[in-house]
């Protein structure tokens, strides 16, 4: 019996509509990372983009268990000398929301032009509203 492999030519994409109202960020990461991957159809193929694409709406409403809203960090470093800076939880859900869900998501993805086609095919909204009405997404449950 051969097995079977995808294609990039055969494969069907749908869209999705994921709420994050009031969902932990870690937990609607993973199964985002996975949609976009592939990996909950059973035509995955792990050198072909199977993934399906995927609207976050309500991207300002997502949390974090425990008391890490606290102590959470992000950080970038320009590598100049004194070029980190360090900017806390809260501050980047006031001013980015749908960073706070890129960044958790893309770095679940592969670390390869594979994994960088399929962070193309998230879309990130503050709010309930996204433009994407014409694809017909179906609203997808966590």
């Amino acid at each position: 019996m051969k097995s079977f492999l995808a294609k990039n030519e055969t494969t069907e994409r749908n869209w999705r509509v994921i709420d994050a109202n009031g969902a932990i960020l870690g937990r609607l990461a993973s199964k985002i990372a996975m949609v976009l991957m592939g990996k909950d159809k059973p035509t995955y193929t792990p050198h072909v983009d199977t993934g399906d694409f995927v609207i976050v709406v309500n991207a300002e409403k997502v949390r974090l268990s425990g008391d890490k809203d606290e102590h959470k960090q992000y950080q970038t470093y320009s590598r100049y000398p004194g070029g980190q800076k360090s900017i806390p939880f809260k501050r980047m859900l006031e001013r980015s929301p749908e960073r706070i869900i890129e960044l958790a998501v893309k770095r679940m993805l592969p670390k390869s032009t594979l994994g960088a086609h399929m962070f193309k095919k998230l879309k990130v909204y503050r709010g309930s509203e996204h433009n994407h009405a014409a694809q017909q997404p179906q609203k997808m449950e966590l």
